[in-house]
């Protein structure tokens, strides 16, 4: 298939290999800060064919798995409200929190419905004036322009029973606190290269600069990743640290401006609980003062909502590298997809579901 076999070709994939040992005179340690990017490395072994040049480790790249679970405990909530249709991504049915999944939510009688774009609730807004249409508004920089989107169309129809209970990330200020973690192994970053279709590759360069770091942009087929491990390798060989484009087919450095501006014009950055994380400065997007109608949290009276943590899951372990999922004891036994304690276990992009799924490690 074109633009696909050619970045799984195992030819391309061994001279990538043989070219980043060959490069290595010592063994570099980098984190990918991409769920997809994950599953990818599990999936085509690069981590075992590189292990003697290069550790990978797995970063917060999981926007189901950041999502904190008093989010998840709020629109557990807002389920039980008869009034409320919930919109979420299937992603999110089984993430837990304190008070359960939003599978078990709609299973005892709440109205939750799965769309695939932001614009799909702002379609069941219209469709049904009389109820409370809340999306659930997830993700990192990726989705957050669709969220704006809504938004803005929204307001144009002039919809006032459409809100939003927002939790969306933003990359660079975690990949900042990782960095400031005195436990941090980091020695360069592999940036995914969706997050910079729409902010660009600039947006990493004042990291690059103040943690003397090298940054690489990369895809998600395992040649995209190794030329990307490639440059990073060879950055910290020379002793370089500079955000270097390897995805330039897809994400410029500028970015997507128009996405940006949607962004701009509806959210602004606030401080964001990240699940395992804590609560990081400048680390989200909330909704701007004059768009706070569309705010279920504040429409629902939903603020202070606590939660009770994540229980024996070590989520906050694996999100910050510190540690890698079959170190967790429930790992593959209590702690499975069909019995998750934990949303790296039960997500698409989590890290726990990688290694179970392609490694089958207990």
């Amino acid at each position: 298939m074109k633009h696909l076999d050619e970045y799984r070709d195992p030819a391309l994939i061994l001279q990538q290999v043989e070219a980043i040992r060959a490069a290595c005179t010592r063994r570099w340690t980098l984190m990918e800060v991409c769920g997809g990017q994950t599953h990818a490395i599990l999936r085509h072994g690069l981590d075992e064919l590189l292990a003697d040049s290069v550790e990978l480790l797995h970063g917060p790249g999981c926007p189901v798995c950041v999502t904190p679970a008093e989010t998840l405990d709020q629109a557990v909530l807002l389920t039980r409200r008869p009034e409320v249709m919930l919109c979420t991504f299937g992603d999110m049915l089984r993430v837990p929190g304190a008070l359960g999944d939003l599978n078990a939510a709609r299973a005892a009688g709440g109205d939750v419905r799965v769309i695939y774009s932001p614009l799909d609730a702002v379609a069941l807004a219209r469709e049904h004036p009389k109820r409370e249409v809340v999306l659930l508004a997830v993700g990192f920089e990726t989705t957050a322009p669709a969220a704006a989107i809504a938004v803005l169309q929204a307001e144009a129809l002039g919809l006032t029973n459409l809100s939003l209970l927002v939790s969306h990330s933003l990359v660079p200020p975690a990949m900042e606190a990782l960095l400031t973690d005195p436990d941090s192994r980091i020695q360069g970053f592999l940036a995914a290269g969706h997050v910079c279709t729409v902010e660009g590759a600039d947006v990493y360069r004042t990291i690059a600069e103040r943690f003397r770091i090298p940054i690489v942009v990369t895809g998600f087929e395992p040649v995209d990743l190794l030329a990307g491990i490639r440059a990073c390798v060879e950055q910290l060989e020379r002793g370089e640290a500079r955000v270097e484009n390897r995805y330039d087919r897809a994400a410029r450095d500028d970015g997507n401006a128009a996405a940006r501006d949607a962004v701009t014009r509806v959210f602004e950055p606030v401080e964001r609980e990240w699940r395992g994380m804590g609560r990081l400065p400048a680390s989200g997007l909330g909704l701007r003062p004059e768009y706070a109608r569309f705010d279920a949290l504040k429409r629902f009276d939903l603020a202070g909502t606590e939660s009770g943590g994540d229980g024996p899951c070590i989520a906050g372990q694996v999100l910050r590298g510190l540690s890698r999922p079959p170190d967790c004891p429930a790992f593959g036994r209590e702690c499975t997809p069909d019995h998750p304690l934990g949303a790296p276990m039960v997500s698409s992009e989590g890290a726990c579901a990688a290694y179970l799924h392609y490694r089958g490690e207990t």
